[in-house]
């Protein structure tokens, strides 16, 4: 006879303990805005699709970074490195103007990019966006993407560490991919 395990009450802190063992890359979505730019941590990043190329991001649906990308039809995504928890910490805060607080620039196309903390970035046009619960997911086409060399930034189990065992470049034979 085979026992079958009770299921687990996915309380919230149950449900944030289970995810939070899943180490997850760590970025800063940041979109223009009349008055500023906005932006927000975020470790909720995935590829989509290769053709045409596009990721999805979920951001928090009352957040005015959010409010921004919809309203401009773009944002970006910063992919931070091992070295730039403070950023992470930044942007995950209610200051009010973040982005006198760390090092950034406008792009050619009008995109706010952070400039020393990240290891690559994207530049998107949003194609979709869906509600679910507390958070939307936003699709995006990428229109511009940089890798610059350094390791990335992840955060599992409540902390932030440098991802150091990974290579800057990819090396690897084009079917491993």
């Amino acid at each position: 006879m085979t026992r079958t395990p009770a299921p687990l009450v996915a309380t919230e802190e149950t449900f944030r303990r289970v995810m939070g063992s899943l180490p997850a890359g760590v970025t800063v979505v940041t979109a223009p805005a009349d008055d500023g730019p906005r932006g927000m941590t975020c470790s909720s990043l995935t590829s989509v699709c290769l053709e045409p190329p596009t990721l999805a991001v979920c951001l928090r649906t009352a957040s005015s970074t959010l409010s921004a990308a919809l309203r401009q039809g773009r944002f970006a995504v910063n992919l931070l490195h091992g070295g730039a928890e403070r950023t992470a910490r930044v942007f995950s805060t209610d200051v009010p103007d973040r982005f006198a607080l760390v090092g950034w620039h406008t792009s050619g196309t009008g995109m706010p990019l952070l400039t020393a903390d990240v290891c690559a970035y994207t530049e998107c046009e949003v194609s979709r966006a869906v509600e679910i619960g507390d958070h939307t997911m936003v699709f995006g086409t990428v229109t511009e993407a940089g890798v610059v060399p350094g390791t990335p930034l992840v955060y599992a189990h409540r902390s932030f560490r440098s991802w150091d065992a990974l290579p800057t470049t990819p090396e690897r034979p084009e079917g491993d991919r």
